[in-house]
């Protein structure tokens, strides 16, 4: 039988140098189809009432109430195992103008992080968009898992993401359902998923931004990062809460140690057992022909043993998009100096939240001429 926890000493070595420094591919999945209409929940006072649908079921009484226009949902879904968190942050008009539509963000947080990370990039909460921030898991690589018995049990964050909570979300609030008018963006890990999302469904993105994100799985260190998370290793490539000091290095850790190949597969280059890594590598060219229509955006730094490698794969990204005659824009702010005073180019909010406060006005402008 094989051992659980698959890691070669080359693994281990790789793994440990990223730490210490700071299958088959799936088709995309069909659109799920809406359960029948079910009542109205019944969530605290200020919370649009919201209808179970797509393959999601509420938990009223999980509902948090963080503020007049900001709001946690708790979901089930035949997807993942155990309950999920979906973080809502509506315009402060948006009670009062019960005739306007809105333009939605997606926001993915990073490894090792939750739904309330978007309370330190304060920038994701404006008068023009809602922003949404579903749970990603501390691990869940917004990937369908390809192995699904391990500790984590059930695991298709992006069938979850993608085909439950957009159409959920369009269905319940006064959203302007096309692509024109839809973002994702992340952090992080993700980073990964924000590329990823908007190269898996073109369809339903128009613009995407991914900050410090692990979007080359060409590079070993990234690959070593993925791993890392697999095997609960806390370290470098943690993404830090509000609840952290920026820069600290601290994170709750990964969750269950599972399988070395549990998301895609092998990680080695050897007689393709690669192949799912590089079938969902962001910085694929094939991939990257997917985004001819989107507006890509990257942020990085490039000052700390994080981010060098962050900043490697952004500039390869954008140098493969070049090539391929895809508009796009690439801030690489070195060691932060010229971004804000929290930043010092490292892997952290101290830098993201300056980031997305340069983003976001962009964005907002985009949604606005695509009206």
């Amino acid at each position: 039988m094989t051992p659980p926890h698959r890691l070669t000493a080359l693994g281990a070595a790789l793994v440990l140098a990223v730490l210490a420094g700071a299958g088959t591919a799936r088709a995309a999945p069909a659109p799920a189809t809406p359960a029948a209409a079910s009542p109205v929940q019944a969530l605290p006072a200020g919370v649009p009432p919201f209808v179970n649908g797509f393959g999601l079921t509420l938990l009223p009484e999980d509902t948090q109430v963080n503020g007049p226009t900001d709001f946690t949902l708790t979901v089930t879904t035949g997807q993942l195992s155990g309950k999920h968190k979906i973080r809502i942050l509506l315009p402060a008009t948006y009670a009062s103008d019960p005739g306007r539509r809105w333009p939605v963000t997606y926001f993915l947080h990073g490894g090792g992080g939750n739904v309330d990370d978007v309370v330190a990039a304060p920038a994701l909460h404006t008068a023009s968009m809602i922003t949404v921030v579903p749970d990603g898991g501390l691990k869940g690589w917004y990937a369908d898992w390809l192995m699904q018995n391990t500790a984590e049990g059930r695991a298709d964050w992006e069938t979850f993401h993608l085909t439950q909570v957009v159409p959920f979300i369009d269905a319940n609030l006064r959203t302007r359902a096309d692509r024109a008018q839809r973002a994702v963006v992340g952090v992080s890990m993700g980073g990964f998923g924000s590329l990823h999302y908007a190269q898996s469904r073109p369809d339903l993105f128009g613009h995407t931004a991914a900050l410090s994100g692990g979007i080359d799985f060409g590079m070993w260190q990234v690959r070593a990062a993925v791993l890392g998370t697999e095997l609960d290793l806390p370290g470098a490539w943690c993404a830090i809460s509000n609840s952290g000091s920026p820069g600290s290095g601290r994170c709750v850790g990964y969750g269950p140690v599972v399988d070395s190949d549990a998301i895609f597969g092998s990680p080695y280059p050897v007689f393709d057992a690669d192949r799912v890594w590089k079938a969902v590598d962001p910085a694929a060219p094939v991939n990257l022909a997917r985004l001819s229509r989107t507006d890509v955006t990257l942020y990085t730094g490039s000052d700390d043993l994080i981010d060098l490698h962050t900043a490697a794969a952004a500039h390869t990204v954008k140098a493969r998009l070049d090539k391929l005659g895809i508009a796009s824009r690439l801030v690489d702010y070195g060691d932060g100096a010229a971004l804000g005073p929290g930043c010092d180019g490292g892997h952290h909010y101290g830098c993201w939240a300056p980031a997305f406060a340069d983003y976001v006005p962009r964005l907002e402008a985009a949604f606005v001429a695509a009206d």
